[in-house]
């Protein structure tokens, strides 16, 4: 989005696998870890951007959020412009993280972050200085995947036939053991192909994370079901997304895909950003992880198919609507750079 919006446009980013993602992102990249580069990095940078995801919060580790704050605190020390980009903010419960939050958030120069919820947070924190504006993930703003390619992998996955049958996806998450929440998938899943005659298909979307709980899953399954067994790209996945008539996903990059791709959703929450995200498109979660129950789940199958249409148009003006949000952060990040050449000048 920033390199269609601004000319001549030069990003490093900070990465893991920097040798990939400077081949697959047509950027700079550096080693995550090596404080020196990032340190020279940000001395040359007109502008420090902090984006993706929720990098401020401590329920899923208590270091993460230090290290994030104190890249921000290298841009604050070296006077330069510090952009916090469609952020999700939260949770953030160790009363030493909220004062770091606030002392270092409230001297950056511009806050936007992706829900309602999260400037909220924000605002509760004492966030105060910078003006914080609500846009929304950057991901919605993906172009759609081919349905074609998504076809042809999913055939290639064992879908070989039937597909006129309702086709039904789960995109689960396999961080915790949660063995009531797998038990109700199993019994819904086999359900489902029972009552609606459906093709059920698992798609792992953090591999390494979820192929754990979708071999648990196969084994326990009475009927048989698709299981997405490789790994792919961004738009295989949302290509894969679009051809289900209904995706039940717990991953919010999944739920996110399904509304780029106007298929229908049925949400299970394991944090609020998920509340957050479905908020967003005007929607509601069907319960949390821990409070699935099989009945509860096959009654909201049963609903979406009475509102299918509808659903589909309401997901298409919707995302719509949230793509044009999420353009607020180029037009404030060309602000930002005006300002500073400004500056520069006097």
């Amino acid at each position: 989005n920033l390199k269609k919006a601004i000319e001549d446009l030069e990003i490093t980013v900070l990465s893991v696998h920097p040798q990939n993602t400077a081949r697959r992102h047509s950027v700079h990249a550096i080693d995550r870890k090596n404080i020196r580069k990032i340190y020279r990095a940000i001395r040359n940078c007109d502008v420090l951007i902090s984006g993706g995801g929720s990098l401020l919060q401590d329920v899923t580790s208590g270091r993460s959020i230090i290290y994030y704050l104190g890249i921000m605190m290298i841009g604050i020390f070296l006077k330069k412009k510090v952009f916090i980009y469609s952020q999700g903010i939260g949770p953030i419960n160790r009363r030493l993280n909220r004062l770091m939050v606030r002392w270092v958030l409230n001297r950056v120069d511009c806050i936007t972050v992706r829900d309602e919820k999260s400037k909220k947070e924000l605002e509760d924190l004492g966030v105060c200085v910078p003006p914080i504006h609500v846009t929304a993930d950057p991901v919605i703003t993906l172009p759609k995947g081919d349905l074609s390619v998504g076809r042809q992998i999913l055939e290639a996955e064992g879908l070989c036939e039937d597909f006129d049958k309702p086709l039904i996806g789960f995109a689960l998450r396999g961080w915790q053991k949660n063995e009531k929440f797998r038990q109700a998938i199993c019994k819904a899943a086999d359900s489902l192909i029972h009552q609606y005659d459906a093709n059920i298909v698992f798609i792992p979307f953090h591999y390494g994370e979820d192929m754990h709980i979708l071999e648990e899953i196969e084994k326990e399954m009475e009927n048989k079901a698709i299981f997405i067994k490789n790994r792919y790209d961004v738009q295989t996945l949302l290509g894969i997304v679009g051809n289900l008539d209904l995706l039940i996903g717990v991953r919010l990059h999944s739920l996110i895909f399904a509304a780029i791709m106007n298929t229908p959703m049925i949400a299970v929450s394991y944090d609020p950003k998920i509340d957050s995200f479905m908020k967003s498109l005007g929607l509601e979660i069907l319960c949390s992880i821990d409070d699935l129950e099989v009945d509860g789940l096959l009654k909201a199958v049963e609903q979406k198919w009475d509102c299918y249409k509808q659903e589909k148009e309401v997901l298409n003006d919707r995302v719509q609507a949230l793509q044009e949000r999420v353009h607020m952060n180029e037009l404030l990040l060309i602000r930002l750079l005006v300002q500073g050449e400004d500056a520069h000048e006097k």
